[in-house]
């Protein structure tokens, strides 16, 4: 890559070390995901400093590193919230929003996202069930992935500007219901076991 041609990693710690001209065993090493306030001590090489850091790096405001980044609690729709026993009429229209996106994207959603969030942030996210339901899943998944980043234009999908496209299924998932397609139908899933709770045909 022209713009990176010794191939850093920003993962990478021994990457963070050549680029900054420091020693890679001469420094402490630690990861923090600013999602989850999870603080991670990976190495400690030197004098232990790991309360300094974690007080640190908790105090940073990451819309100064990564200005898209919507700082918020992850939600797991089968464990965070209660299992959804009544689909109203709001869930069901919002479904069909979500399949109205997914017949004009479908399992691009993932690569919408992706090359999104990639433009804007630059270096700085079975088949015993039918390839089509874990595409449809995985689609879910990366319209909830969407949901941390505020971009103004996503890639390969049509949409108003400032709005993002996936906020059917975005709403959905932060109810506790995720949906999936089989190629004829849709269905809602909620609970711990990913219980069926709606299914909608398409004709």
């Amino acid at each position: 890559m022209s713009d990176n041609p010794k191939y850093y990693e920003p993962d990478s710690h021994t990457s963070i070390c050549a680029f900054n001209n420091l020693n890679d065993d001469k420094v402490n090493k630690y990861e923090f995901n600013p999602l989850t306030k999870k603080f991670t001590v990976d190495q400690i090489n030197i004098k232990n400093n790991r309360a300094l850091a974690k007080k640190w790096v908790e105090g940073l405001d990451f819309k100064t590193v990564i200005e898209p980044l919507i700082i918020k609690p992850i939600v797991h729709p089968f464990k965070d919230v209660p299992m959804v026993t009544e689909v109203t009429d709001n869930y069901i229209h919002m479904l069909k929003q979500w399949a109205s996106v997914w017949a004009s994207v479908g399992a691009s959603v993932g690569a919408s996202v992706w090359a999104s969030v990639g433009a804007s942030v630059g270096a700085s996210v079975g088949a015993s069930v039918g390839a089509s339901v874990v595409a449809s899943v995985g689609a879910s998944v990366g319209a909830y992935m969407s949901s941390f980043f505020n971009i103004p234009k996503w890639e390969h999908i049509d949409h108003e500007q400032g709005i993002n496209p996936f906020q059917s299924c975005i709403d959905l998932w932060e109810q506790g219901l995720v949906p999936s397609f089989d190629g004829t139908t849709w269905r809602l899933h909620s609970g711990p076991d990913a219980k069926i709770v709606y299914e909608l045909k398409i004709k």
